[in-house]
Formats: C-alpha cells, structure tokens, sequence
C-alpha cells in the first residue's frame, strides 16, 4: 500500500510516520508540508519518500493508495474532501474539522466517494478502553447512569497566540483540543448513544494576557507576542445522551495546581476509574464485600494499533470504530456544547 503523509509535525513524527513505517505491507511516497525543511527533514530522517509542498501533489498520483492528514484543524476538512474526491482513503487526525458543519460535508463526500475516512480518535485502539467497553458491554457495572470527565490541567496552553489558539485555525480550545478525546472515549465504551441535550459554558480567560501568562513551560510554544488568544482555556457541561448522563469538566489552563485527568464510569452495580493514557481501577461488590479490582497488563502502542486497523480497513473494506459516522456524534456534541455558551442556553438535538 502506497501512503502520503501530509503534514510533517509532532503527531506526523511521533505516531504516524514510525507506524506506517512498522507496517510491512506500507511504503510512504511523500512528506508533505508547506514548511519546506519539515518535508525534507522527514525524508532525509526517515531515508525514503519525496519531499513536496503542494498536497495536491500526493493526492493526484494514481499510485497512492491512502494518506494520513496532520495538519492544524482548518484543514482536515478541505484535504479530506480533497482526497476521498481523487480516489484516495483518509486517515484524518482528531477532531474531524473546526465544525459540526465542516465534519458533515467530509461525512457526505465519504458517502459519495465511498472511500474510507477515518478520524485519529485513537484511544478507541487503547488496551484499558477496550478492557473498559468489554465489562460495561458484560454488565460489570450494570446500569451506567452517570459519567464523570475531567482534562484539567495547571496552566497549559499550547502555543500561546499562534495556530492552537486561535479560532479561525483551530475551532476551540481545550474542549476540541484535548476534551475531543475524553468525550470520544465515553461515547465509545456506551456504544454511541445518541445526545439529547447540551447545556455548557467555554471560558476564555487565563490566556488573554499573551505577554504576561505565567506557566512553567509551553508546548507547542513559544508564545507569539501579539498573536491571538479567542479559544477557550476551559469548559465545562452538562450533556444527556439517551444512556448516560455526562458531567464534563475541562481546562487547558486552571488556577489549580493539580493535574486531574481521568474518567469515572458510574454504575449501579459498580464503577471504573480510567486515568486517562494509563490503567484503570474496577470498584464493585462480592459476597457482601466491597472489592477493588486494578487489572495489570502491559498495553500496546495504540497508534501502531490504529495505523494497523487502518492498513487492514482499506486493504479488506473492514468498518472501523473510528469510521467519519461514528466520530460525527462527538462533533455534534461538542459544536452543541460551544453552542450553548455562546448562547447561554441548554440546547436539545
């Protein structure tokens, strides 16, 4: 399978690239990126594919197979499209698009083409998450009435004033940043219940002072003095889904020196507590005993996971979890949650 890698930067270097690259039946053609020494450096690190700046150049050469999209939000949707429209399957990273809107016209193109897109919603290729998903699905926990998220870290804005906070590149904040994966997660192991009502409120508040932010480090920095701050550094919702109910707390940055980042699963006849890239804890009840379950395995590299399945999708024409239909419901939820506080309103779907 010949593949095209747009976009040469961390998530490119740190997951896509060494995946396809441990894949067997994968060869990359082409680095892509408008930065020039982004694409040449992969090229001369990797030792194979050709550098090019133009994606259109990847996507109308008759012997590409697939290409994975690593580029800022704005975009996933106008290379996917582009893609799928010149015969070619998608491996888009998360979230879908900047939109609930954008993320329908890639779905609608999907169904059109008939080509496989897929969103890097990678923990649905996690160990603990799929361990989790099998004992709600075994009735473990019995009735889960309740979920609990929470991303929340001390003072963590990427990049502060360039692309990861600004609107018009990136849709949101922390919410589309990190809380698309939490969210994902939950929808995920519930079997994708469907949303029936949003009320949230997006706070943009820690970073407008772009100059004068205090933080111990910046990823995805440094900051750009002058640049633009309109995202949210910090979210929280209520959501009813036709399952569960979700409570999410979330915050790229909060006046809280504690790192909370984990997912508690509430059921009637017991609970798990998922540290959100780690393992979990199953609390429940035997033989009229509290008990407390920590099951100990060694997990895989979930992206090797996801590039994997994806190989084998557009090989075998195999639906994946991660399919553009699924991942929609996410997108729904989260432009309904961004909704919602602009408006200041609960909002039903």
């Amino acid at each position: 399978m010949i593949v095209g890698v747009i976009g040469c930067g961390t998530i490119a270097n740190s997951a896509h690239i060494p995946s396809y690259l441990n894949n067997k039946d994968v060869t990359i053609k082409y680095f892509c990126d408008i930065i020039e020494e982004r694409a040449t450096g992969a090229v001369e690190k990797y030792g194979c594919g050709k550098a090019v700046l133009d994606y259109h150049e990847v996507i109308n050469d008759p012997e590409v197979d697939a290409i994975s999209v690593c580029v800022p939000n704005n975009m996933h949707a106008p290379i996917s499209i582009d893609a799928m429209r010149a015969g070619k399957h998608v491996l888009c990273e998360k979230p879908a698009a900047r939109t609930y809107q954008e993320a329908l016209e890639m779905q609608k193109v999907q169904h059109e083409t008939g080509k496989t897109l897929i969103i890097g919603v990678v923990n649905r290729f996690n160990d603990s998450v799929n361990r989790i998903k099998a004992l709600i699905d075994e009735g473990r926990l019995g009735e889960v009435y309740h979920v609990y998220v929470s991303f929340r870290a001390h003072r963590s804005i990427p990049g502060l004033g360039g692309a990861f906070t600004t609107k018009a590149i990136a849709g949101g904040g922390a919410l589309i940043d990190w809380g698309v994966h939490y969210l994902d997660i939950v929808m995920y192991c519930m079997g994708d219940p469907k949303t029936v009502t949003v009320s949230g409120e997006a706070f943009s508040k820690l970073g407008r002072d772009i100059d004068g932010y205090v933080c111990k480090s910046m990823w995805a920095g440094p900051r750009t003095p002058g640049g633009t701050y309109d995202v949210d550094d910090s979210v929280t919702a209520l959501v009813r889904t036709e399952g569960p109910v979700l409570t999410v707390h979330g915050a790229w940055a909060q006046n809280i020196g504690e790192s909370e980042t984990y997912i508690d699963f509430m059921g009637d006849k017991g609970g798990i507590r998922l540290q959100y890239g780690g393992g979990f804890t199953l609390y429940t009840t035997e033989n009229g005993a509290l008990v407390t379950h920590t099951p100990d395995f060694t997990m895989s590299d979930m992206f090797q996971n996801e590039i994997d399945a994806f190989v084998d999708s557009v090989k075998t024409g195999k639906r994946l979890p991660s399919h553009i239909d699924t991942v929609i419901i996410t997108a729904q939820m989260m432009q309904a949650i961004y909704d919602s506080s602009e408006a200041h309103k609960e909002i039903r779907l």
